[in-house]
């Protein structure tokens, strides 16, 4: 098991672009199994998720051409059905969250897919429900696996999938990539009411279009697929991740530091900007980057009856749950109090023990509400020594020890690699002192 150490307390100047969207990526690149013509995607982030994700589909029969950093061509002209549906191709799927993503692709396309529950974070409870029932109501059949461990979706032999009306229980990001991918080439008209509409989403339904899928409402919470015979070769450019570009902005005010992100595709961040100025935490926009300024304090706002601040986390256009670790930590260093309210994963505030041991002022309400009493950089965090139980707070933990004054340690850095690339030599070059071992 790998582990930072940090040196914290050091100023950051300069600028970083952050890396293309893990979660964009993981739902484009299980795309390509909806064709067998060439898709060609850029600005892929080459993290463990996504690299973990290239092999399982190099180990299915896809060919795999990297042209460059971040730069592949996929063909899935070939794949080999007989190892989709061996107990190895199940076992590795379990091990990925990602791979929860092939599922609808090689359904609609092949007839059959197994879908064992995901691994990834440890962060609670992750239903599967949305994405299985939505394929049921397409038609597949469901069946459990013994053997596999493991439910088995199956279109009847001589029948297809066919497009219905379906309300999802949830507007769950990967469930409605399943259901569209799947519905792309189903029979009929398919019409999914309380879809996800979050940019991942609304670039997925991009490319597939671009592919041949006829695909109305994107961008909405009610789309409109209807299915097509086949789809064709497309090329496609992955989003700046929005997750990095916040975490950037904590990291400069945790640090009381002026830093610029470039290219950040400002008018698909939503509502992230605007949250973090609520910590008090001024943003210029400057064309498609954003400059954050050093500043000597940082006030959190109240409501205007003169409540405490409540960030909590929503579908989008709501704030994305990804982000309210690095807020947290963040919070810790402003002046005044705030509520995180975490509504949709009951864990991920676990990891603010080790931020009390550091010295923050938090309570932990219960598994999903913490009140942080900010410092306002008049006592700095204590180093400590940790471990990162998930990419979201394994960043924030990443940043708090950056602030800290002394040298920290966390452990278990395979999370943290996860889901961001090269973290420690980026950050380095803007002034931290992060050594990994």
């Amino acid at each position: 098991m790998s582990s930072f150490v940090i040196e914290g307390g050091h100023k950051l100047s300069g600028t970083i672009r952050p890396q293309g969207a893990k979660n964009e990526a993981l739902e484009v690149i299980s795309a390509v199994l909806l064709t067998d013509q060439d898709v060609t995607i850029s600005n892929v982030p080459e993290i463990l998720d996504v690299r973990n994700l290239i092999l399982m589909l190099e180990g299915m029969g896809v060919k795999v051409t990297r042209h460059e950093k971040g730069k592949y061509t996929f063909r899935a002209d070939n794949i080999d059905t007989a190892y989709v549906e061996s107990e190895d191709f199940v076992r590795k799927c379990a091990a990925l969250r990602g791979s929860v993503m092939v599922i609808g692709p090689l359904l609609t396309r092949f007839g059959q897919a197994y879908f064992p529950k995901p691994g990834g974070d440890k962060i609670g409870r992750r239903r599967v429900d949305t994405h299985i029932t939505g394929l049921v109501n397409l038609g597949a059949q469901l069946d459990y696996s013994q053997q596999m461990k493991a439910f088995r979706l199956s279109v009847p032999p001589g029948k297809s999938m066919k497009g219905c009306y379906m309300l999802l229980d949830e507007a769950s990001v990967t469930g409605t990539a399943n259901i569209i991918m799947a519905a792309s080439l189903a029979e009929g008209k398919t019409t999914i009411y309380n879809a996800a509409c979050e940019p991942y989403i609304q670039q997925l339904c991009r490319l597939l279009v671009s592919m041949g899928a006829q695909i109305d409402g994107i961008g909405s919470n009610l789309l409109t697929v209807t299915g097509v015979d086949h789809l064709h070769g497309a090329s496609h450019t992955i989003l700046p991740d929005m997750i990095e570009v916040g975490s950037f902005i904590g990291m400069a005010a945790l640090n009381r530091s002026s830093i610029t992100i470039r290219d950040v595709s400002n008018k698909n961040l939503g509502i992230i900007p605007d949250a973090f100025r609520r910590l008090g935490i001024n943003l210029e926009q400057r064309g498609d980057d954003i400059f954050v300024p050093e500043q000597e304090s940082y006030v959190i706002e109240s409501f205007l009856d003169g409540s405490i601040m409540t960030i909590a986390d929503a579908p989008w256009p709501g704030l994305t749950p990804d982000l309210l670790s690095v807020m947290l930590v963040v919070a810790t260093q402003c002046k005044g109090s705030v509520l995180i309210h975490q509504k949709m994963f009951e864990s991920r505030l676990f990891f603010v023990d080790r931020l009390i041991d550091m010295g923050a002022q938090i309570i932990l309400c219960d598994p999903h509400r913490a009140v942080v009493i900010g410092h306002d950089h008049n006592f700095r965090l204590k180093p400590g020594n940790m471990v990162s139980p998930d990419i979201r707070a394994g960043i924030a933990l990443l940043l708090a020890a950056m602030s800290a004054s002394g040298t920290s340690v966390i452990g278990n850095i395979e999370q943290i690699d996860r889901g961001y690339e090269d973290i420690d030599l980026r950050l380095n070059a803007l002034g931290a002192h992060i050594t990994r071992q």
